[in-house]
């Protein structure tokens, strides 16, 4: 069973352009939980330009599901948060100050020092590690070889080529998901991913543990509304 995980970033944003507490993100979070979600995720940036290092504190006594935090491991201020906060899972990604949204996984060869010792860290307190990455099969090794529990396959690619040819958008995932199942690294993946193009990936990846979304999923609530929207990404998955 592949697991849904709602990125609420998207929710932090449409607050902060307004100021004060509306929507109120801990009570979303609560409410995409009651309807079905079986995690929450949040990728907190150091400009807290959508999820806040507050954010980070207020959501971890409320949630009954996952809580995954994304960021980039080279910020101390984001291993300090996730240390004190102790989420289900951390999730590695190599974003550069100001990124718009992340764009490009690790090169778990070039990184491997780095991401073997931050990988320990976390994982001596307990908290499952994942690494945003390529698919590419060399990058699922050096994130296995770097002591990772999991990957992220970043699917942005197969997404924007999903409707024009989608054996083609699917195969490099398909050889990189062969390769984790091959070695032992359990699989994640996010980016794009939709209504349109969810199910077709899911059953083309094998053992597919959890599926990151966010920006699809929180713009198709403003037709469907929240709960109907959760539900219909759920019936995709299962």
């Amino acid at each position: 069973m592949t697991r849904l995980s709602v990125n609420i970033n998207k929710i932090a944003t449409l607050r902060n352009a307004r100021g004060g507490n509306t929507p109120n993100l801990v009570e979303f979070a609560k409410k995409i939980e009651a309807y079905g979600a079986e995690g929450i995720t949040v990728h907190p940036r150091p400009d807290e330009r959508h999820i806040t290092y507050q954010d980070v504190r207020d959501l971890k006594p409320i949630l009954t599901t996952e809580f995954n935090i994304e960021g980039n491991p080279k910020e101390q201020k984001f291993i300090d948060l996730v240390l004190e906060n102790q989420p289900h899972q951390v999730t590695l990604v190599p974003d550069v100050q100001g990124q718009l949204t992340s764009n490009h996984g690790w090169d778990t060869v070039k990184h491997h020092g780095f991401l073997t010792e931050i990988l320990a860290l976390f994982k001596s307190k307990g908290i499952r590690t994942s690494v945003f990455v390529d698919p590419i099969p060399s990058m699922v090794e050096g994130a296995k070889a770097c002591g990772s529990d999991r990957i992220e396959l970043y699917t942005e690619s197969y997404a924007s080529l999903y409707n024009t040819n989608q054996s083609k958008a699917i195969t490099p995932f398909i050889e990189a998901a062969e390769k984790a199942n091959e070695i032992g690294i359990e699989i994640n993946a996010g980016h794009d991913l939709d209504l349109n193009n969810l199910k077709y990936f899911k059953n083309a990846i094998p053992n597919l543990k959890e599926v990151s979304i966010g920006h699809a999923l929180i713009s198709d609530a403003l037709h469907y509304g929240m709960e109907n929207t959760v539900q219909l990404y759920l019936r995709e998955l299962k």
